[in-house]
């Protein structure tokens, strides 16, 4: 099977808008704003759109300044109700952090940061490339906790002193496979990040992870045919024997339903939820 081929069968679904979810939230506004990481493509660009579904101002942020684009375009065809302001920028460049920050309070009332951006290289321990380790760090730990640092004394700021952060976790953070040392160990540590967060939140900073098993993203369905290549196998036996055996739900999910428990996630109706985790990986952690 080709990379096209791959696209085509286990990428994301054309989204439509009544894929996103919808919740009746008083904080849910247009004067109160949202950041994105990786807004550019996959669930970061699902989540932007989501999050504009209900009439937030969204933030969203990439390196890839084409796919920010992309989203802001397709926002306007769905006419969703609230903006989407992209920044181009670097999540390893502490600069570029800060400016997306100030960029957001620019916009309104920042109340909710999303740490959604993520790489992956696959590699025994023995022959990891160390940059690579490196760099995974820096993206999907190091960045969110220094996005985290900017945004807290914003969010103190509110007139209710509260906000939420949602970073984007793994069943990896909960379970490892092998040869993903750098994204298994990034994302365990995401969930320290993310229950430390909650402890010093002092019941009004929330702070939750989302855990899935594997999504149906173009940097997912693009990795397929090597895979398949590397174990002898067809794509096809590759999702289904080795991605999908120890779920209870024989299928992936789509990018706009991770999306939607981020919405829920922030939402007032999960105001419990905090330094918790939003496991939705079909029983692979926790059935045999």
């Amino acid at each position: 099977m080709t990379v096209d081929e791959a696209m085509a069968k286990y990428g994301p679904s054309e989204l439509t808008r009544d894929d996103l979810l919808t919740i009746d939230d008083a904080n849910y506004t247009a004067e109160n704003v949202v950041i994105v990481t990786g807004g550019g493509a996959g669930i970061g660009r699902a989540t932007a759109l989501a999050f504009a579904a209900n009439g937030l101002t969204v933030v969203a942020t990439d390196r890839d300044s084409e796919g920010l684009d992309a989203v802001q375009t397709e926002a306007r065809e769905l006419s969703l109700p609230g903006e989407v302001v992209t920044v181009t920028a670097n999540l390893t460049d502490d600069d570029d952090l800060q400016r997306i920050v100030e960029t957001a309070t620019e916009q309104g009332s920042l109340r909710y940061l999303i740490n959604n951006a993520g790489i992956q290289t696959v590699s025994p321990i023995d022959s990891f490339p160390i940059e690579k380790y490196d760099l995974m760090h820096d993206i999907m730990q190091r960045a969110p906790l220094i996005l985290t640092k900017h945004c807290l004394p914003h969010f103190r700021a509110t007139d209710d002193g509260r906000g939420v952060i949602g970073n984007m976790c793994s069943v990896h953070g909960h379970i490892v496979t092998r040869d993903k040392v750098a994204y298994n160990t990034t994302k365990f540590g995401l969930r320290g990040l993310t229950q430390s967060t909650a402890a010093e939140g002092d019941g009004k900073v929330r702070a939750f992870t989302v855990s899935t098993a594997y999504v149906k993203t173009a940097l997912v369905a693009k990795q397929l045919p090597d895979t398949a290549d590397r174990r002898g196998m067809t794509v096809d036996e590759v999702v289904e024997e080795v991605m999908l055996e120890r779920t209870r739900v024989k299928e992936m999910m789509e990018p706009y339903e991770v999306a939607n428990l981020f919405v829920i996630g922030c939402s007032q109706h999960s105001k419990h939820l905090n330094g918790g985790d939003m496991t939705h990986e079909g029983g692979m952690s926790l059935t045999y």
